[in-house]
């Protein structure tokens, strides 16, 4: 039996490489990457602790976030997509669709 500290340790360093990714890198591929990895982590700790107390509601929970999580990607990936292809770069600093 692995216990639940290593599930958790595992957990907070998946979450804070994602942090990391989001807070440092410039792509926005990265980032979005850095965001599935924080969502992943997420599901991992939900699933250690349903797993130690033995209850479902988490697991279902962690259904339901990777549900949003591959439309998520879907949707982000195809306005990345339209966006390098208008604006032949995807660094976040050379996107300022909100200007006027």
């Amino acid at each position: 039996m692995v216990p639940l500290s290593s599930y958790l340790i595992l957990s907070a360093v998946l979450f804070t490489i994602g942090v990391l990714g989001v807070l440092v890198r410039r792509n926005i591929l990265i980032m979005f990457m850095s965001i599935e990895l924080m969502l992943n982590a997420v599901n991992l700790a939900l699933v250690a602790f349903s797993r130690e107390f033995g209850a479902v509601d988490a697991q279902v929970f962690v259904f339901l976030v990777m549900t949003v999580a591959a439309a998520e990607a879907a949707v982000g990936l195809a306005i990345i997509i339209c966006l390098f292809r208008n604006r032949k770069s995807v660094n976040v600093d050379d996107l300022n669709l909100m200007k006027w």
